[in-house]
């Protein structure tokens, strides 16, 4: 389980707070309007950027002061990451060990992840060879064979196409699915959050709410829901 306990996220004049826990092996989508934190919150808890007070707990164990190599935290960005260089077979196996120097074992968990991925027959080929969403494949690959509880994604797919979008934030919800692991993902997306998530974290005027489901949401909408969603 992650919990946000008393979290206090100042930058500046932009002030957040959180107060809650997330259920192991949910998908979260991270939800609200530009400027209001959400890709600031993922980055306290991927641990690139320390709050002002209160702790990130995982599991029960507080993590707040944990370097991001050392989190149980893996991390899909818009950009990808992806190295020129490198092949995608080579900039997944990064994900398990840097040095490229991979066992049998290895080996066989990247093959998993480009079959996972759709992927297959496209390891020795460059970023520059492959297509968007190929390039996005490859960068989840990497997530899954980094075999982490928790999984951060800040607007992964948002350079995509809408019909490339969603059948990326598909895949991401299967391969979480498929691990277990807990995953949220910013987006500005409501389609999107909808084929990702079961539940909502709204975040807006300095308040990252604790998590509800679609069902509740649109129940009872938190403040300014109505307007981002247009209705």
């Amino acid at each position: 389980m992650l919990t946000l306990d008393d979290l206090l996220i100042i930058q500046g004049d932009f002030r957040l707070s959180a107060e809650f826990s997330l259920p192991t092996g949910s998908a979260v989508a991270v939800l609200g309007p530009s400027g209001a934190g959400k890709s600031t919150l993922l980055s306290v808890i991927g641990g690139f950027f320390a709050p002002r007070s209160g702790r990130v707990l995982w599991q029960g164990n507080d993590i707040t002061d944990v370097a991001p190599a050392k989190r149980p935290a893996a991390h899909l960005f818009q950009d990808n990451n992806l190295f020129p260089h490198m092949t995608a077979a080579q900039n997944i196996a990064l994900g398990i060990k840097p040095n490229l120097r991979l066992s049998v074992e290895d080996k066989r968990a990247v093959q998993d992840a480009f079959e996972a991925t759709g992927l297959s027959g496209l390891g020795d080929r460059s970023p520059s060879q492959l297509s968007g969403g190929q390039q996005s494949r490859v960068a989840l690959a990497r997530v899954l064979v980094q075999r982490h509880p928790l999984v951060l994604l800040d607007e992964p797919f948002s350079a995509l196409g809408p019909a490339m979008r969603k059948e990326m934030t598909t895949l991401a919800r299967e391969v979480g699915a498929k691990t277990g692991a807990t995953m949220l993902m910013v987006s500005h997306d409501l389609a999107d959050a909808q084929a990702f998530a079961d539940h909502v974290v709204w975040v807006a005027d300095g308040v990252a709410h604790a998590p509800r489901t679609w069902a509740q949401v649109e129940a009872d909408p938190p403040t300014g829901y109505r307007d981002y969603v247009g209705h």
